[in-house]
Order: structure tokens, then sequence, then C-alpha cells
């Protein structure tokens, strides 16, 4: 048997994991029926299957409802990233201070016409591929003042050896530590009626609305950083969080390693003083000597702050954002920024429409190789929600990018989500490349139009275990693709326009 088969064989038997898993949740979630707070024995549950599934189902949302047992990384990431019905813990009776938790994710995703110069293997016509990615989490302490957690992640790809696939340590990561550490929490700091948390060790964090540092969702793969993080706060009133990390470099086989070379750090404050005028302000530095290239080191201090309000039924929202970066990119100067603007209206009818209007200019280097660096970096930050799928796909990132653009959703029952965006691309600066495309016109003869893009997505959450994400994507490419020289390295077929689409399935016990 070829390795190109073995890969088929084994990438069909893990899709079909998930479905066997979701299968068991349903069967759980039918059995329901009402009973009382505390679950009894284990052993009371025996006397019949549909008493024993609804007594582990009880125990399993204890973790979701108002039993909460707070995991060990609560403060560092959304809620909706581990908060979930613990049925595999349930059923196994284990006690509160101990926390289990499995999630599988199968997600198949296709496009045609590759844009990327590093594809030109193959006739470059599609790529399509079945991404894995698996996770495991043991946590301890359940909600004393110490808690450790261990989070282990596998992410993997198949019928991605064709050539002209796009691989690289964004979907692919095997057998890795995303979360290792500890943490110390103090409620009602002398008395005063703060909460206080540090954390050290490995970890993953999101901040703010995500565009700079992020636990990746909808990638194949997680940022993770070794350090240490630390937040003081009053209840939802306001917030202050500083850190200071190394980095997680991802390699595709080994385990992820740090490097000493690799420092991040800074502060994060947040206010919801206000509910009309919540803000936020940010100082994040980096100096990421690591890299080979001395031309690519980055040594960046990155000032920002965010002034929005909140969805609400009958009423305008909006959303500000605004970062500032300076200092070197290799030997030169840097100075580069990011601003981005939200308007909306969630209009009081049935299906909750909600109309948001968006603009993004993040900006690009005017006169590349001269003595001035002006490409905005996103440091490690993520996208999908606001541009577009990523995986294999997400062709746009927050540098050299000028793009206006509206989204519509909707939610016709509980659990649905429907979605349709438009937006138009161009860059900031034509002469300066194109994400991370590796496209470049130095004359800017080939201008800034990179087209506009359609895309519908649907989202179905049965429940907190089971959820299902649809989406697909239409690519109007601009001039800028058929103006572009032969020497910039556009695959053949490169300029015509993309489609994109994908299906995925998250299970989670």
């Amino acid at each position: 048997m070829s390795q190109t088969e073995a890969n088929k064989k084994v990438a069909i038997v893990s899709a079909a994991t998930p479905t066997i898993a979701m299968w068991l949740i349903v069967g759980v979630a039918l059995a329901e029926k009402p009973s009382a707070w505390p679950p009894p024995p284990l052993t009371a549950y025996l006397s019949s299957p549909l008493e024993m599934a609804s007594g582990i189902k009880q125990r399993a949302d204890a973790v979701t409802g108002q039993h909460w047992i707070e995991p060990a990384d609560a403060v560092l990431i959304r809620h909706r990233e581990l908060a979930w019905s613990r049925y595999l813990r349930s059923a196994a009776h284990l006690p509160d201070w101990l926390d289990l938790g499995l999630e599988h994710r199968t997600r198949f995703e296709s496009y045609d016409h590759p844009w990327r110069t590093s594809q030109h293997a193959g006739n470059g016509q599609r790529d399509a591929q079945i991404a894995l990615r698996s996770r495991v989490r043991v946590g301890v302490g359940g909600n004393g003042p110490l808690r450790f957690l261990f989070e282990g992640q596998d992410s993997r790809a198949y019928l991605d050896d064709t050539p002209g696939s796009f691989r690289d340590s964004t979907t692919v990561n095997e057998f890795d530590i995303v979360q290792l550490f500890g943490s110390v929490t103090m409620n009602n700091v002398l008395g005063t009626g703060l909460r206080t948390d540090f954390h050290f060790g490995r970890m993953t964090m999101d901040f703010g609305r995500r565009r700079l540092v992020a636990r990746n969702d909808f990638r194949n793969t997680t940022n993770a950083f070794d350090g240490f993080h630390w937040q003081l706060n009053h209840g939802q009133i306001w917030r202050f969080r500083a850190f200071i990390v190394e980095p997680v470099i991802r390699d595709e086989v080994r385990l992820d390693t740090q490097s000493s070379k690799s420092l991040f750090w800074g502060t994060y404050v947040e206010s919801r003083h206000l509910s009309w005028l919540q803000a936020e302000a940010y100082y994040l530095g980096l100096n990421d000597r690591q890299v080979t290239n001395a031309a690519t080191r980055r040594t960046y201090s990155t000032f920002g702050g965010r002034l929005y309000k909140d969805p609400t039924p009958g009423e305008p929202d909006y959303e500000m954002e605004s970062s500032w970066q300076i200092g070197t990119r290799g030997d030169t100067d840097h100075f580069a920024h990011f601003q981005h603007v939200d308007l909306g209206y969630t209009f009081n009818l049935p299906w909750t429409p909600r109309l948001v209007f968006h603009y993004d200019y993040a900006s690009g280097d005017r006169q590349p190789g001269d003595s001035q660096s002006e490409g905005f970096d996103t440091l490690f930050g993520a996208r999908r929600w606001e541009y577009g799928p990523t995986g294999i796909w997400g062709p746009f990132f927050r540098t050299n990018l000028s793009s206006p653009g509206w989204r519509l959703i909707v939610t016709p029952s509980p659990g649905w989500i429907l979605q349709v965006k438009h937006r138009l691309w161009y860059l900031a600066q034509a002469t300066d490349s194109f994400g991370s495309s590796g496209l470049q016109d130095p004359t800017g003869q080939a201008g800034t139009s990179l087209g506009h893009d359609m895309e519908l997505r649907a989202q179905w959450a049965l429940n907190t275990n089971l959820d299902v994400d649809v989406g697909y994507v239409h690519w109007f490419k601009g001039s800028y693709f058929d103006r572009l020289p032969s020497s910039a390295g556009l695959p053949a077929g490169g300029n015509k326009d993309s489609d994109y689409v994908y299906v995925q399935m998250r299970v989670r016990i």
C-alpha cells in the first residue's frame, strides 16, 4: 500500500470518530428527564438505562450551569472555549476537583485557482484537505485557590501530499502540549472585593477582540506561550492584565519549543463602567530575534485602544479600534498602524437580524527596501470572524490592506446563526507585498484592486457538545492579478476567480 493510500484510509477512520461520539451524546440528551441537584451516587442510576443517562447528564451540566466549576484558564480565554457538559467526566464519576474533557473537530475544505507563489507544483487548479484537530483537557483543583491544567492537542491534515497542496505549521502540529500551567486565585483581596489570578507555565490567551493576541479557533493549530500572566479585576466592571512570555515555536512533527531569543510582554486594561462606552487600552512589546534572517527580526512596541457598545435589539452599536507600532524590523525603523470601524444595528424583529458595516485599514510599506518599514504586524492575532475562513484559505491579513464591507447576521431559531458577508479588498500600498502570498509588484503598475468576495456561513449548535459549521466563499479577483508581471510568480490560473467551501463538525464530551 502506498503512503498516499494509507493516509487516505487513516483520514476516513479519523473522520468517523466524531460521528460515533455524536450518537453517544445525542443518546444521552434524548434520555434526559428532570431531577434535583445534587445527583445521587452512581449506584442509584443502575436501576434503568434511562435513569443512568439522566444522572450522567445532570452531573455533566454542572460545569456549565449554576454549579460552575471554574477551569484554570477561565480568565485567559473566551468562556465558550471551555464551557461544555463533561459527559466523560460524569460517566467516570470523577470528583469535583478533577476535570476531564475531550474535543475532536473534523473539517473538509477545498478551493480552486491558488494564488500563492509557493503553489507552483502540479496543475495548480485545486487544493482539498481534511483537517483533524483533537484536544484533551485534564484539570486539577476544582474551585480551589491552587489549580493546574494540562491540554494536549494533535493537529493533522490529510490529502495534503499532492503537489501544490498548502501545508505548514498553521495546518499541522502533531502530538503537542498547548497548555501546561498552574494558577493561584485570591478572591476579595484584603476585603476590597477584588479578585486576582496568577498563571505560570504554558498557556493560551485571548485579549480584547483578539486581533493581536488570540487562542486560534478556526485555524487547525493554536498559538501558545510560556511564561507568566497576572490579572486583577472587580467583577465585570474593570480588569487589568499583564504578562511576560516566550512565544512557543510550532514544529509540525517534533515537540514545540520556546526560544529565549523571542520575548513578548504587555499590559491590558478593560473598563465596562458604561454600557454604551466600553473601553480597552493596551501596550504590547515584542523582541523576536530567534529567526535566522536578520532582516526580518522584529522589535516592536504596539500601543492601542478600543471603544465599543455591545449589540442590543432595537439599538445601534459600534466598535472602533486603533493600533500603532514603533520599533525596528531588521536594521530599519518601523512605524505602522491599523484602524478598524464597525457600525451596526440589531433590528427588534423575528430572527433578530443585525446589519454591520466594516472598514479596516492596515498600513503597508510605501517604498520597500528603504530605511523605513511601514507594514503593520498583527502579532499573534486571529482573523476568521472578520476577514473570512483561514485554514488552507485565508488570503487576507492585517497588513497592507484597505477593506470596506458589510455583513448580515440572523438567528432563525435557538442554536442557529446564518451570515452573509461582502467585502472589497485593496492593497494600501501598490508596491508592497500582498499578505503572505509572496506576490509583489515593486513598480506598483499592477495597482491595488484585489477584487471582492461574498461569503455565506451557517452555524448550528445542537448543544454545547455538538456543533456544525458550513461555509462558502467566492472571490471575484481584481485587476491586480491580471496586471502582475510574470516575474511576480503568480501560479498558472491564479488570476481566475476562486471558490472555497468547507464543512466541519466538532464534538466535545
